[in-house]
């Protein structure tokens, strides 16, 4: 749908400005996104680079099972079939903690990792397990701590207050994560 959007936005305007006589401030603009775009993903890319290097040297270290040990009530009650200590529980774990810490991009490979291995644990190659279904709701939830990318993205933008909007996405993150839980845990008994 938005494959279609778009691009009649684009001829829209394109044809308006024509319309108008003010072709000029398109070309300006398409220049001047450009360069805005640029800039805004090198300051992102940084960022994450960052985030991700911290994390990696998190994983080598002990200090990811420090981590885990704390995450680990909520992985008892949210995921009781899967094993403590398995490398499915460890990605499981990773990836919760990675989305809590706003490193979305550090966590989708954790999160795809995580679901090869339930997939290779599911008994029901084409159904969605319960751990599966619970998990991709966590993910789209992403309950954040740190939303690292956005506070990067205002920041890069000029924002004067960045991290102001740090109690209204831990509103809406647990929100949705408790939104989430109660609905798939109620489903899951009916289904």
């Amino acid at each position: 749908m938005l494959n279609i959007i778009w691009p009649v936005f684009i001829i829209i305007s394109i044809v308006y400005s024509v319309l108008i006589g003010n072709i000029e401030a398109i070309n300006n603009s398409i220049f001047e996104v450009g360069e805005s775009t640029i800039n805004l993903v090198l300051n992102l890319l940084g960022t994450l680079c960052l985030w991700n290097g911290l994390m990696k040297i998190a994983e080598k270290t002990s200090l990811i099972k420090k981590i885990a040990k704390i995450v680990n009530p909520l992985m008892k009650a949210l995921f009781p079939e899967i094993k403590r200590g398995t490398e499915t529980y460890q990605a499981i774990s990773m990836n919760i903690v990675s989305n809590i810490l706003g490193l979305g991009n550090a966590a989708t490979p954790l999160g795809l990792k995580a679901m090869k291995l339930m997939q290779q644990e599911n008994k029901e190659k084409k159904k969605l397990s319960n751990s599966m279904a619970l998990f991709i709701i966590l993910n789209t939830a992403s309950i954040q701590i740190i939303p690292t990318t956005v506070i990067a993205i205002r920041t890069s933008l000029g924002s004067v207050e960045p991290t102001r909007i740090l109690i209204p996405i831990w509103g809406a993150t647990i929100g949705a994560a408790l939104a989430g839980i109660i609905s798939a845990k109620i489903l899951m008994k009916r289904f």
